[in-house]
């Protein structure tokens, strides 16, 4: 702030700022506040605002373990935990993000389009191209470090590659540990309850520990600053994005056309997530994974006009500003303090550190060699594939302040988790 201006909070005077959430505080206690989306996101942005500001003033919280959003995310869920907030605003908030309205979605679609349009069409082109690489070297560097670390605790290779290194970078819960257990079962005939009950505990404190990960790799990043470029492109000696808002002028026709192509490119996705090409390889495609596909295919043809393309990242500039924030609320309402107190034993929090590591520097190592930057490719190839999903490649994101890659952690969760899941239907066929 430079001298002789207001203290700004949330985008307001302080004073403002403090009057607004004093005021949606007192129609929220008195139960008078609707629990529709309006309410919730009135609700979930007087939290953010509070918990964003302590975090990004609080001494080595704000330097090394992610700042603001970090903060919203684990000061929601301590207050959640000591029944600070009142439950049903609570709940309105993670419904009205992650449940029916599901506003998640849409913020992820209006990044994606918004990253990949962006870019440079050569450059799309030649990341992409690495990506799948990279994945897979962060996959193997886990399932390694996980069975090295597992033999000082006389855990054998097999164990520690079916329930530690699989779940954990398996893409999530919904997309991993579910279908993880059910192929556990057909292998094995046993409950895929017995399974998705350890999968989900490593699964929770890995999710954690590739949060504060992408904090401090983030914090890295700052310090060694050839290790990472712009933050929002993963390749090496790119330049500038030839796309820009300031290159090249968008207006609110603009605006209009790329919301709906955003929104087009999503039911293209659902279309051949649910009905023309399900599962390859007897591994479901998640709907995110075919709307990157069509966003890429768009802009490698050229075909979307410029002026539209900035109008997609000026959408996407407006998610990542205005709702990035109040959405770590509903990621920490959906997190459970107790569920992960009661997992955290020594050997399980080991393991999963030596896993998320393996998966750090293998992505970082292989991004490296075919032309990343190894702390984005860390961050996207690695961490994403090693945290819970959808809503874990948002926190990681915020914490490591690269919202800007969502299409490439929506790869590592989708299509990643996909290979994931092929590799564990041959482990579990040949080692049960």
């Amino acid at each position: 702030m430079e001298k002789g201006k207001t203290l700004n909070i949330a985008g307001l005077p302080w004073y403002l700022c403090l009057g607004a959430c004093v005021l949606v505080f007192v129609a929220a206690y008195s139960g008078a506040l609707t629990t529709d989306v309006a309410g919730a996101l009135a609700f979930g942005c007087a939290v953010s605002a509070l918990l964003y500001e302590f975090g990004e003033r609080l001494p080595i919280w704000n330097s090394y373990i992610g700042g603001g959003l970090l903060m919203v995310f684990f000061g929601t869920a301590v207050l959640i935990q000591f029944n600070i907030l009142p439950d049903k605003y609570a709940e309105a908030i993670g419904e009205v993000i992650q449940g029916s309205p599901n506003l998640l979605n849409i913020f992820i679609v209006f990044l994606i389009t918004g990253s990949i349009l962006s870019l440079d069409r050569k450059i799309l082109l030649q990341s992409f191209a690495g990506y799948i690489p990279a994945i897979l070297g962060g996959l193997a560097c886990a399932v390694l470090f996980g069975v090295i670390v597992g033999a000082i605790f006389g855990i054998s290779p097999t164990n520690i590659i079916i329930k530690y290194a699989l779940p954990i970078m398996g893409g999530g819960n919904g997309a991993g540990a579910v279908p993880l257990s059910q192929i556990y079962e057909g292998a094995t005939g046993e409950p895929a309850a017995s399974y998705y009950s350890h999968a989900i505990i490593i699964l929770t404190i890995a999710n954690v520990i590739c949060i504060i990960a992408g904090g401090l790799l983030n914090k890295l990043g700052s310090i060694k600053t050839s290790l990472t470029g712009d933050k929002k492109t993963l390749m090496r000696n790119a330049g500038t994005l030839a796309k820009k808002d300031e290159k090249v002028a968008s207006d609110t026709e603009d605006l209009r056309g790329a919301f709906f192509l955003a929104l087009t490119a999503f039911a293209v996705g659902s279309l051949f997530s649910k009905r023309i090409l399900p599962s390859i390889a007897g591994a479901q495609i998640h709907a995110f994974a075919y709307t990157i596909l069509f966003v890429v295919i768009l802009a490698a043809t050229g075909i979307v006009p410029r002026s539209v393309c900035a109008g997609a990242k000026r959408l996407q500039t407006f998610m990542i500003g205005v709702f990035g924030i109040p959405m770590m609320v509903a990621m920490g309402v959906d997190f459970d303090l107790m569920e992960l107190a009661s997992a955290l034993s020594p050997v399980n929090l080991i393991i999963a550190v030596a896993v998320v590591l393996g998966a750090i520097l293998g992505s970082a190592l292989v991004g490296y060699l075919v032309g990343f930057y190894p702390i984005d490719s860390a961050v996207t190839a690695g961490l994403c594939m090693a945290n819970r999903g959808g809503s874990g490649d948002i926190a990681v994101l915020g914490a490591a302040d690269r919202l800007d890659l969502i299409a490439y952690a929506q790869l590592s969760s989708r299509i990643g988790g996909g290979i994931v899941l092929v590799v564990a239907s041959v482990v579990f066929s040949f080692a049960l």
